[in-house]
């Protein structure tokens, strides 16, 4: 019998699948919107959005967990970055708060932590299981005053495809879900380069692709629409990818 997620899951990504080709015509793109804004509210339907993603043990762990996407930005910038183990880097807080925010590496990991054992899922169909510890993104959110207008959060990330700079959001109930991490350590080492290294996101009731790595600026709004292709994240805009990937 399959369980509630695998459900979902096996029904995502039949969607997906398919998306790339029915997104080139007009009529599909209004329909995989209609799709999607269904996707959403049944998955929200199923589960209460307080519910906790599975959590696992030490033994859980995967051997190794490989990285996807972007592996190095490899810009001068984020080199220079790296060599210096990423001392200078800043993360922003801005948009819709009341007091924005620019925090440096060592200020992010001396704020209250949290640690959690949790399996990724990636579209492509492979899954693994790591330790993530980082700051909630709550606690970011409270720090710098979010507005009530804001509706999403929208994370900016230092690597880019095929020159576009990469980003994802998610809503508000997803951003103070407890499990919501701005994740600088895996599996108790600082996060290595191909996962996303100094920063990462961690949505663990979402797939893979929704995981924005090398984040270095996090924005309140209250609309996706004025946001690069408008659709909230680099491959909802080009491939048709759901943006609720809820599993």
């Amino acid at each position: 019998m399959i369980g509630r997620r695998g459900l979902i899951g096996t029904l995502a990504g039949g969607l997906l699948a398919g998306c790339t080709k029915i997104a080139q015509s007009q009529p599909g793109g209004a329909l995989l919107e209609t799709v999607e804004r269904w996707n959403r509210a049944a998955q929200r339907a199923i589960s209460k959005r307080t519910a906790l993603a599975r959590e696992f043990t030490v033994a859980d762990i995967s051997p190794f967990f490989r990285g996807n996407g972007t592996q190095n930005p490899a810009t001068p910038a984020y080199d220079a970055h790296a060599a210096g183990q990423f001392a200078d880097w800043r993360l922003a807080v801005d948009g819709l708060v009341e007091r924005p925010l620019s925090l440096s590496l060592a200020q992010v990991r001396a704020l209250p932590q949290r640690t959690q054992i949790t399996r990724h899922d990636c579209v492509e169909g492979w899954s693994a299981i790591g330790q993530w510890t980082g700051v909630p993104l709550a606690r970011l959110l409270a720090l710098a005053g979010v507005r009530p207008e804001a509706k999403y959060i929208v994370f900016h990330c230092a690597d880019s495809l095929s020159g576009t700079p990469y980003y994802e959001s998610i809503d508000m109930i997803d951003a103070l879900h407890p499990q919501t991490i701005i994740a600088h350590a895996l599996n108790g080492a600082p996060l290595p380069i191909r996962n996303g290294a100094p920063l990462r996101l961690r949505v663990e009731r979402q797939l893979g692709y929704k995981q924005a790595k090398y984040i270095e600026r996090i924005e309140a709004v209250a609309s996706l629409a004025g946001i690069a292709g408008g659709k909230g994240g680099y491959w909802e805009d080009r491939s048709g990818y759901q943006w609720y990937a809820g599993i």
